[in-house]
């Protein structure tokens, strides 16, 4: 980079020269495929109670049904859920304690969502956990609840460890997850606008309880056809199906192949989707994925592609999975120096911070970086460009590959 101190490119990083004796880590993998996910419209007018997720929701329809148990009536039922399995090592977070959320660490898109007919056996779990390039799993309780008479598909969760699964602005808001620690609840912004909810308002959620619950707030949550979280104690008392769900991150794994492997795994009677064949709507035309940021970024500097931001995302931190910081001290999901970031960092989501480790500004951040260095006039300016960002011929001839890889899937 022009000034002193410039981004890394891998979570181990060292310190930048522009040495071409620099050693080259082991590629993370060609896949070229940023996290999109699910769009849809219109909750489902009937009621089943909580046996069954519902087909078609606010966020979109993709997910069968998770049981074909019928619930209890809702009232004076105390029963429980048995407790879920312990969950297998891979929390992209540190759950927190007494009550508080743990802070974002980082984003995990997730690429694979499996939903079973009742609790998925926790030997299963494990060995999806171990299966080859897998790096994390959330397996979730959940069921359709009613809600406003109309039935809503839910995920029972603890809010420190699943908020890095959700798109980068909902992980980030705070407000979100710690109303979610208040035993509140959140909902997607589809399901807001159509039940008519009102955030502080307390509705009755009927499941095999009735418990009136308090809205958080609401977010993009980035599951097509899941519309509310609750906490897991509210979880608890409705009766949600403990881990009738799990989440997959895979990065570097054609998440066709994932599917696949999900579902020789958990066998017959499990519906596994491909996160990445949907699409989540943003909320008020905000970017809600890695995709859509880059998109958005590349327009600030003319002539700049985003597939080259999308590519450095993906060398850089796997499109955040590994913001760091690295052993350099480089931060965030486009692993900016300090230095660098004070003299390049954009407060591209206007919250009155330019956050190296928020990707909506860092991305902004690294397209005005690269494009200082005369990337938007492609060629030898952009190879230079892409050079000063790491100083190592491998990088950009990397980079540059991904690029194309980028350009061939989108376009």
């Amino acid at each position: 980079m022009a000034p002193p101190s410039a981004p890394r490119t891998e979570p181990d990083a060292r310190p930048r020269r522009p040495r071409p004796e620099k050693k080259q880590r082991r590629p993370q993998g060609t896949d070229a495929r940023p996290g999109t996910r699910g769009r849809g419209r219109g909750l489902p007018l009937a009621v089943a109670g909580i046996a069954v997720l519902a087909v078609a929701t606010a966020s979109g329809g993709v997910v069968a049904a998770l049981t074909t148990e019928k619930a209890e009536p809702a009232a004076s039922d105390s029963s429980r859920a048995q407790p879920p399995p312990s969950v297998p090592p891979g929390d992209p977070v540190n759950v927190a304690t007494g009550g508080q959320v743990a802070p974002l660490r980082r984003v995990v898109p997730p690429d694979v969502l499996a939903v079973g007919r009742g609790p998925i056996p926790a030997a299963k779990i494990k060995k999806i956990a171990t299966l080859g390039r897998v790096r994390d799993v959330a397996p979730v309780a959940g069921g359709a609840v009613q809600l406003q008479g109309r039935q809503i598909n839910t995920f029972a969760v603890d809010p420190s460890a699943f908020r890095s699964w959700t798109p980068p602005g909902t992980a980030k808001d705070n407000g979100l997850w710690e109303a979610l620690a208040a035993d509140r609840f959140v909902v997607s912004p589809a399901a807001a606008e159509q039940l008519r909810l009102n955030r502080g308002m307390r509705y009755p959620v009927i499941g095999r309880t009735m418990p009136n619950l308090t809205m958080g707030g609401a977010g993009p949550l980035g599951l097509p056809g899941i519309d509310m979280l609750v906490s897991e104690t509210s979880g608890n008392q409705m009766g949600l199906v403990p881990n009738v769900a799990i989440l997959v991150n895979a990065p570097g794994v054609s998440p066709a192949k994932v599917v696949k492997a999900v579902t020789k795994v958990l066998g017959p009677g499990t519906n596994v989707v491909n996160l990445h064949d949907y699409q989540t709507p943003g909320d008020g035309g905000r970017p809600s994925s890695y995709l859509d940021l880059y998109k958005q970024a590349a327009r600030q500097c003319r002539g700049l592609s985003w597939t080259v931001l999308a590519a450095i995302g993906q060398v850089e931190s796997d499109h955040g999975r590994n913001a760091g910081p690295s052993s350099a001290g480089a931060l965030g999901p486009m692993q900016f120096m300090p230095a660098t970031w004070r003299a390049y960092g954009v407060d591209g989501d206007r919250d009155g911070k330019a956050d190296i480790m928020n990707p909506y500004d860092a991305i902004p951040g690294a397209a005005k970086y690269l494009c200082a260095n005369g990337a938007g006039r492609g060629g030898k300016q952009l190879y230079t460009a892409v050079f000063q960002y790491n100083h190592a011929h491998w990088y950009v001839q990397k980079v540059l590959s991904l690029a194309k890889a980028y350009a061939a899937r989108f376009s």
